[in-house]
């Protein structure tokens, strides 16, 4: 098996191409899974699945398992390898959609939600989500400093709800991180 960490660096090596997080942000990520003993998580937008093996590797840790959606089928398909090749597919359930779609769909309640997708559509995976997810339960949303017009509304409506607490952290890119408290 290819260690897990030369993957890492080669997928790395394609960040732009392929939107994905950077290793500051998904070390944090990683950390906060394994902190919050994370059991069901969440992750919309998928891509080639760099955020995916960081997420799926911290969820050996916890026992939980990781449901991942994307749009595009040949993003996930590299997702999917890559999975494979490290062994951490048993911990995911990949699924090719609309997140739009496909939510309301999912019966899942999440106690850790990780948003890095269509940047217009944040606003309205929050509408869908908020009530599937339990009290204690963490939200990431990606891209709230570099794409700050497109998710101001996500970020206005979250900050104003009383029954979470955000807070826009300084990570590349921007990330928002909300607890949720009721």
């Amino acid at each position: 098996m290819i260690e897990l960490e030369e993957t890492l660096k080669e997928l790395e090596k394609t960040q732009h191409e392929y939107w994905n997080v950077s290793r500051q942000t998904a070390v944090f990520m990683s950390m906060l899974v394994k902190i919050s003993r994370t059991k069901s998580a969440l992750e919309i937008g998928t891509s080639n699945g760099y955020s995916t093996l960081w997420l799926a590797e911290a969820l050996t840790h916890t026992g939980g398992h990781l449901t991942t959606i994307e749009f595009w089928e040949k993003r996930q398909k590299i997702a999917v390898e890559n999975l494979k090749k490290h062994g951490l597919l048993e911990h995911v359930t990949p699924i090719i959609g609309s997140a739009i779609e496909v939510l309301p769909e999912l019966d899942i309640n999440p106690d850790f939600v990780f948003i890095d997708a269509n940047k217009a559509e944040y606003i309205k995976y929050f509408d869908i989500l908020k009530d599937k997810m339990p009290v204690g339960s963490i939200l990431l949303a990606d891209n709230v400093l570099s794409h700050k017009e497109k998710v101001k509304p996500f970020v206005d409506k979250i900050s104003a709800d009383s029954d979470f607490q955000s807070q826009v952290l300084d990570l590349p890119a921007g990330m928002l991180m909300a607890l949720k408290l009721k």
